[in-house]
């Protein structure tokens, strides 16, 4: 199965992001790619602290860009990881970070609300999700092109047990759709990716935001794919938009597992 991780500089314009993410998901596509995957937050990355904007850019599953992303993969019939939207709650000022896998039938085949919410200080600066997002409490597998893919995002990549869980599960790709920071990904990104790829003998699929962000933070890019052995198969740079490509297969994984053992 051909992958297209899609590296991404989402900014203030959430129709003009939206249209670009098509864009460039179409391409993947032109490349004969059959599970496309977006990062975090591709929808808009602007101040999400000025008035009234969050609730502008919030929507539901049935919204404008999953309704999209799931017509161009019906036509094309691939898979597309919407990485993540800002989904709306009932009566409530927050939102929730949620990734939805969509099949090659345009059905929603998952759908993952971020547990792990990002706090920490970067550059300077306190960033607290928690202000904005509430914590999603599901976990998320759904078979892409034969094979089992569990669903995390960003700050998830730190906490190993929910990886555990879904290679127990019977995963074999890991999506890690990422808004990850220049500060911490320089020293930590690719350490993260690999270990959760050996620890599980899974493919790691990590689609990751350039440029800054609202609040100034700038993201770390190096988008990646990673093989079960944690092998990079393909690396994106730090500092431009684009999409790579790698062939990923069950027999990769059955290797490894033979080699190494199931668990």
């Amino acid at each position: 199965m051909k992958i297209a991780v899609i590296q991404f500089n989402a900014g203030a314009n959430k129709e003009n992001n939206i249209e670009r993410a098509c864009f460039f998901v179409e391409k993947a596509i032109s490349k004969q790619a059959k599970f496309i995957l977006l990062p975090e937050v591709f929808v808009f990355r602007g101040n999400l602290a000025a008035k009234r904007v969050l609730s502008k850019v919030a929507e539901s599953i049935e919204g404008n860009t999953i309704k999209k992303l799931s017509l161009i993969a019906k036509k094309n019939k691939v898979a597309v990881l919407a990485g993540s939207i800002y989904e709306k709650i009932y009566r409530s000022k927050k939102v929730y970070n949620l990734s939805v896998l969509i099949g090659p039938d345009g059905k929603i085949a998952a759908k993952y609300r971020k547990i792990n919410l990002f706090d920490a200080n970067v550059d300077g600066q306190r960033i607290r999700e928690a202000n904005i997002f509430k914590p999603g409490d599901n976990k998320a597998i759904a078979k892409v092109g034969g094979m089992k893919a569990g669903l995390s995002i960003c700050f998830d990549l730190r906490y190993p047990e929910l990886y555990r869980y879904y290679c127990l599960k019977g995963a074999e790709i890991l999506c890690v759709p990422s808004a990850f920071t220049h500060t911490t990904g320089k020293d930590h990104w690719e350490t993260l990716l690999r270990a959760r790829a050996i620890e599980n003998k899974c493919f790691v699929l990590a689609p990751n935001q350039i440029g800054k962000n609202g609040q100034g933070v700038l993201c770390y890019g190096n988008s990646m794919i990673v093989d079960p052995w944690g092998k990079i198969l393909a690396r994106a740079s730090n500092n431009k938009e684009e999409i790579i490509y790698a062939d990923i297969n069950k027999e990769a994984i059955i290797k490894v597992r033979t080699v190494l053992g199931r668990k």
